[in-house]
């Protein structure tokens, strides 16, 4: 199985408690290797009051996390059943497992958050295979070359008409090759 992202409610207010629980859950029960990792969505903006800038977090979805997951039954049942969730987006209930977000819709949450679906360092690094999923470059298999967080982009080789070509793709145009 492979893992995906869901959204999960929670009560709100309470996001950031439903995180740590889920995560304290997730490593004393040995499951670390299906859930993955857990995001509450917040921007950060500065505030201007009576001319004293302050920095203020605010939740992007008050009530929601995301969750990166291996959907198993144990690892759904853990998550569901961590205190201050209520259940899953995208599930009927009855006990149906819930649907995963598009990588369209995760990157453009973790995007506005200056994160990225993939674990940049970890998951993906200079000399990877990689398949660019959208764009002009659709289809092609390449190797990275560069990566550059701060603007989530790469540095592709790509084999354009048996030439090798250096094109910049997004974060969220790419899927790593196993």
């Amino acid at each position: 199985m492979e893992k995906e992202w869901y959204v999960v409610n929670t009560y709100s207010g309470h996001e950031n408690k439903v995180k740590e629980k889920l995560e304290m859950r997730a490593s004393t029960m040995g499951m670390e290797d299906y859930i993955l990792r857990v995001v509450v969505p917040e921007q950060h903006e500065i505030e201007v009051k009576d001319g004293v800038e302050k920095e203020k977090v605010t939740k992007m979805f008050p009530g929601y996390i995301l969750v990166e997951m291996v959907m198993t039954d144990e690892a759904w049942f853990i998550v569901r059943n961590t205190p201050g969730v209520t259940g899953f987006i995208g599930s009927s209930g009855k006990g149906a497992k819930p649907f995963p977000l598009t990588p369209q819709e995760v990157d453009k949450i973790l995007g506005s958050m200056g994160m990225s679906r993939l674990d940049i360092g970890n998951e993906l690094a200079v000399g990877d295979k990689i398949k660019v999923t959208t764009g002009a470059f659709a289809n092609m298999a390449g190797t990275v070359k560069v990566i550059d967080m701060a603007n989530q982009k790469i540095e592709v080789a790509l084999d354009l008409f048996g030439q090798e070509t250096i094109v910049e793709v997004e974060f969220s145009e790419i899927e790593k090759v196993s």
